[in-house]
């Protein structure tokens, strides 16, 4: 456990103080009552986008200001009975929560403590031993259905569509693309069959033999079109628009009728890798403003930005991978969501999660793999978009839609040299006022203004007017309402002494 205490200890108070209950943040007293409540709470967040859970801190809704601190001294017991059952209720036990003891002044003037439970978003999805699967509402938590938990465990990665059994025909992946691989693997004969049941791209329903998804993915001539009936898509379409936006109407702003690449994984991956690059070698074309457009991107990243979506794809989703090539970025656009406990803030030092490993493990197995599964690509097109002067790649989950999914946007602008200092001042302090910005940048109000206004329009920072327009920040595009507090809550423990 972490004691806070001192100076940051009365700002981290006066911050939940004033922290309304989220998706992300809940407060309770400590009673015999609140274990069950608590311990719903921590299976909650760990199941959605993790969060904090502050004990000896009342409900908002039943006190304010400096009459909710009740302290967990109030039950101590009870703090240790919910210790206790976090190891031994919650399966399986979700790793990696803290405990802070932030010491403050209660309500009745003695000195005593809020103990915060930070839980991190798990890659697993957790139960409460005879109280079932738990979500995160916006301020509340509900059980879970079965098939939400199902849902859940597909899009976290627990399981995979790419593991599950279709009916077809063996002899449809006996191609050229098969051979090639089997060669490489030292197959030199063996019925097909037996062979990718052996390498675990094949399972035995009934009896017989059927192929697994990922072998239909990988050695298939036309794998989309196999998987059709299954409710599953796997091309990859592209467009190229003239312009920096989409433009609705009867005729669409597109340089070119859309193309669509088929074939198994390793081809497709190519082939969309090239065609790509080639729209943007021969591509240059009339921009709004007048200038030619030149393309600046690293042929490292966008060629990592495609193997990325159609390995990391959720084969679930009957979706294309979508390449929109504007003016001014890429969008790279893949159906599902980040696996395990990947989110858009913290993918570039998370290394890597596979949600499908059968298509990973066996796609780098290729003579000329477009993987090497060493976890460092999205950590390469950072560092080779920085050493190209441009903004690094920006991550989004689109989690509202129809059929979620996480975009990656690659703009082709260089980046100013203030934008480090704003960004490592934003990840360190939380959203950035116009006069944070001036005293950053060295820059009056109304230059600090510009250069907000064309960072919005880029798309790297939100405007946030929710204080009213005298109180505007700018915040990072990360789908976490809680940063200031998770901020300051990573630098509260930073400082605090471990016991």
């Amino acid at each position: 456990m972490h004691d806070l205490i001192g100076p940051q200890a009365e700002a981290l108070v006066a911050s939940l103080l004033a922290q309304p209950e989220t998706a992300r943040f809940e407060s309770k007293r400590v009673s015999g009552k609140m274990v069950g409540k608590a311990l719903e709470t921590i299976c909650a967040f760990s199941n959605t986008l993790g969060g904090t859970l502050a004990l000896g801190l009342e409900d908002p809704g039943k006190a304010a200001g400096q009459e909710r601190l009740y302290g967990m001294e109030e039950n101590s017991e009870a703090v240790d009975e919910l210790r206790r059952k976090t190891l031994t209720h919650l399966l399986p036990a979700v790793e990696g929560l803290r405990w802070v003891r932030v010491a403050c002044r209660l309500r009745d003037g003695r000195e005593g403590h809020v103990l915060l439970v930070i839980v991190p978003q798990s890659p697993k999805v957790h139960s409460i031993l005879d109280d079932g699967t738990w979500t995160r509402l916006d301020a509340s938590n509900r059980e879970m259905s079965a098939a939400e938990i199902t849902e859940l465990s597909y899009r976290r990665g627990v399981i995979s569509a790419e593991s599950e059994p279709v009916a077809v025909p063996f002899d449809l992946l006996d191609t050229d693309t098969w051979r090639h691989f089997a060669s490489s693997r030292g197959f030199i004969s063996g019925d097909i069959a037996d062979r990718l049941f052996r390498i675990g791209l094949a399972k035995r329903i009934g009896g017989e033999l059927q192929p697994v998804r990922a072998a239909v993915l990988l050695f298939a001539d036309e794998p989309g079109g196999l998987l059709a009936a299954h409710q599953t898509r796997a091309d990859i379409r592209v467009f190229h628009y003239r312009g920096n936006r989409i433009e609705p109407g009867a005729i669409p702003n597109l340089l070119k009728p859309p193309k669509t690449i088929a074939g198994p994984i390793p081809l497709q991956i190519s082939r969309a890798s090239a065609y790509v690059l080639d729209e943007l070698a021969a591509g240059l074309t009339l921009a709004d403003s007048g200038f030619r457009t030149v393309h600046r991107y690293p042929e490292r990243v966008i060629k990592e930005a495609i193997t990325n979506a159609v390995i990391h794809r959720d084969y679930r989703l009957n979706r294309d991978i979508q390449i929109r090539i504007f003016d001014n970025r890429i969008e790279v656009e893949s159906p599902g969501l980040f696996p395990g406990n990947i989110t858009p803030a913290n993918v570039e030092k998370a290394g890597s999660f596979a949600r499908n490993p059968l298509v990973a493990r066996n796609l780098r197995e290729f003579p000329e793999p477009p993987n090497v599964d060493a976890g460092e690509g999205v950590r390469m097109m950072f560092a080779e978009m920085r050493s190209a002067n441009l903004f690094p790649p920006f991550f989004k989950e689109n989690r509202d839609a129809t059929q979620p999914s996480v975009l990656v946007i690659l703009l082709n602008e260089e980046r100013p040299p203030v934008w480090e200092q704003v960004s490592d001042w934003m990840d360190r302090n939380g959203p950035l006022a116009n006069s944070d910005l001036c005293q950053i940048a060295g820059v009056d109000t109304l230059k600090a203004s510009k250069m907000l206004k064309r960072w919005v329009e880029q798309g790297v920072l939100l405007r946030d007017d929710s204080a009213g327009k005298r109180h505007t920040v700018y915040r990072k595009p990360v789908p976490d309402s809680a940063v200031e507090t998770a901020s300051s809550l990573s630098l509260a423990l930073d400082n605090g002494q471990d016991k």
